[in-house]
């Protein structure tokens, strides 16, 4: 099949989030499985400062309102695979992706719809005539209704693919905020009082929806789950689908992680000790090897659980225990978290910012990983705290509950920590169920770590998923 990848950022190129992830790895497993796959995202400020990417067709143009959108298409290489860049200097010469630090830019509207178009304009400039055109997330969410308008007959044998990684975002705008889309009375007749949802206009009009997990999908299909999104959802509920996301092992294998001290694996686990007495020198926590160290790694915000994790933070703290936060984000939540630590600095480390490395250390120096998410649609961290021997303490929501299995629910086949009820009391009780356990059952702990890093979530499997689907939705 010939698979246009329609999304706006791209591990190795630029990167925000897990999106990122996702658009390289499948993408590269799908070209592995035999398909041809072109990639088409923004030619961003970042992108332009890494890469001389030359224009591979003549200058573009889309019109709107009669008004004339010119646009060049510009060319990378990611290992085998092309990727088309959409270079409109007035909407993606900047700074940021979406915002310039906090503060999202006003014409992120208009500056995606017109993304969303120019897309199938790139790959018609090209003559790559797409089998499947999989769009991910608001930003791409209006190109199956571009797809659906189409009068040119170069798109009539393509069928739309649309992905939800996370459904809070939705790409919600006052219609006369999006100067592209004003000639579409399609749109106009769509409207929440006088926005535009993108989310819900991808939704009504890919032939196929799919979410990154298999219980995130169903979450979608609930009152509570489906982000207001719920008659949109039940009304296309024989499309909707979960394809659980894979883990790049690649980057996240103890074995040969170039971040940590001391490489390890299930066979071989002394190094992770070596880790463990690693990280907690470098957040100046007391070198305790007996100690449980229980990090965590994400951005400080609602959605990853900090309304549950900041109410026991005092009854955590009374426990023989070492909590290390990497992180940034809420600047309220950081406040509380700075202050926590300056009341338990032998206890308790946070460290306002992020890095690679330090991402990597929290996951090979820890034994548990804090994933308390409000809501998480696939999850990553859960999948590499595994790789690493390093037990999730997650929800079960979304993928996290795809992807750990608790240790009550199944001693012979449990990965980690699991707790259902949305509240610090839920949290706080799993969290000292997880401290037992490592106190109480060290040889069943040390076996439970080696059968997380058995467990593999791999990008082939996923892709196989996506195939399936693709062919679904080609029928």
């Amino acid at each position: 099949m010939k698979i246009l990848f329609v999304v706006s950022e791209v591990e190795d190129l630029v990167k925000t989030g897990g999106l990122a992830d996702v658009a390289k790895s499948l993408p590269l497993a799908l070209r592995d499985l035999g398909h041809e796959v072109v990639i088409v995202m923004p030619y961003y400020q970042a992108l332009a400062k890494q890469f001389s990417a030359a224009e591979c067709t003549p200058p573009q143009t889309l019109f709107s309102d009669q008004l004339p959108y010119e646009f060049a298409i510009r060319e990378i290489r990611l290992e085998t695979l092309q990727v088309l860049c959409v270079d409109y200097p007035a909407f993606f010469d900047r700074k940021g992706l979406y915002s310039d630090d906090y503060h999202a830019y006003g014409d992120n509207a208009e500056r995606f719809a017109f993304f969303a178009h120019a897309a199938l304009k790139s790959a018609q400039a090209i003559n790559f005539q797409p089998d499947i055109v999989h769009c991910n997330d608001w930003h791409t969410a209006l190109t199956p209704y571009f797809l659906h308008i189409d009068d040119s007959g170069f798109f009539n044998k393509s069928r739309s693919i649309f992905t939800i990684h996370n459904g809070a975002y939705q790409g919600t705008h006052h219609f006369a905020d999006i100067p592209y889309l004003r000639p579409h009375y399609q749109l106009r007749e769509q409207l929440d009082g006088d926005a535009l949802n993108f989310v819900r206009m991808g939704i009504r009009y890919a032939n196929k929806i799919n979410a990154v997990s298999p219980n995130y999908a169903q979450e979608l299909l609930t009152p509570l789950g489906s982000h207001d999104l719920f008659y949109e959802f039940t009304q296309r509920r024989a499309d909707v689908s979960g394809i659980l996301n894979g883990c790049d092992y690649s980057q996240w294998d103890p074995i040969n992680d170039p971040n940590i001290i001391k490489t390890y694996q299930a066979e071989n686990f002394a190094g992770k000790a070596a880790c463990k007495a690693d990280l907690q020198r470098e957040l100046d926590l007391p070198k305790e090897p007996t100690i449980p160290v229980i990090g965590m790694v994400c951005r400080l915000t609602e959605q990853k659980g900090f309304g549950f994790i900041l109410p026991m933070l005092d009854k955590l703290m009374q426990h023989n225990v070492q909590l290390a936060i990497v992180g940034t984000g809420d600047p309220e939540i950081c406040r509380y978290l700075h202050e926590m630590a300056q009341r338990f600095p032998q206890k308790f480390a946070f460290h306002q910012d992020f890095s690679v490395r330090k991402a990597h250390m929290i996951e090979a120096g820890s034994d548990f990983f804090l994933m308390p998410s409000l809501f998480e649609p696939c999850g990553l961290n859960q999948m590499y705290s595994l790789a690493y021997g390093t037990l999730p303490i997650v929800r079960a929501v979304g993928g996290l509950k795809d992807t750990v299995v608790d240790v009550a629910d199944s001693p012979q086949s449990a990965t980690g920590f699991v707790f259902s009820e949305p509240n610090h009391q839920a949290l706080l009780a799993c969290v000292e169920r997880a401290l037992l356990f490592y106190y109480e059952y060290p040889q069943q702990f040390t076996l439970t770590q080696k059968r997380g890093m058995q467990t593999r979530f791999t990008w082939q499997s996923a892709a196989k998923a996506y195939e399936s689907l693709y062919v679904q939705a080609l029928n």
